[in-house]
């Protein structure tokens, strides 16, 4: 189950969701935000052979994904919890960064990584 950063399940959408005339994120604003991003990357990795936070090994990610006390105690939990593997410890990590970069933000937040915990495999524990 460690192969893919990212799972979704994704609910029915309820008729009055459909109708809703409220206009959401263009494409083109979602396509700036991805860009800018990826721009963002490419300067944190000039000068290495890394091209994405996808590509970063345990050195870069303790560099660039460091979190702050409240996400080290959310982190602990839900490694406790969800029982996760070094590589599952480092995707999630990852993907954090990634949702940050996505956000505009310099750090991961709690919402940035309650963002990327969210994205695990959801197993049947019995």
């Amino acid at each position: 189950m460690d192969r893919i950063d990212i799972h979704m399940q994704v609910p029915r959408v309820e008729y009055q969701k459909l109708r809703d005339m409220r206009k959401g994120e263009s494409s083109a604003e979602v396509r700036q935000r991805v860009e800018a991003s990826r721009e963002g990357q490419r300067k944190r990795f000039e000068g290495t052979n890394i091209a994405s936070n996808a590509d970063m090994r345990p050195r870069q990610i303790r560099k660039y994904c460091a979190l702050d006390d409240p996400c080290q105690a959310l982190m602990r939990i839900a490694m406790r919890q969800f029982q996760f593997t070094a590589l599952a410890y480092h995707r999630v990590l990852k993907l954090s960064r990634t949702i940050a970069d996505l956000a505009g933000s310099e750090a991961i937040t709690q919402i940035h990584l309650v963002e990327a915990l969210q994205y695990r495999p959801k197993l049947n524990v019995m």
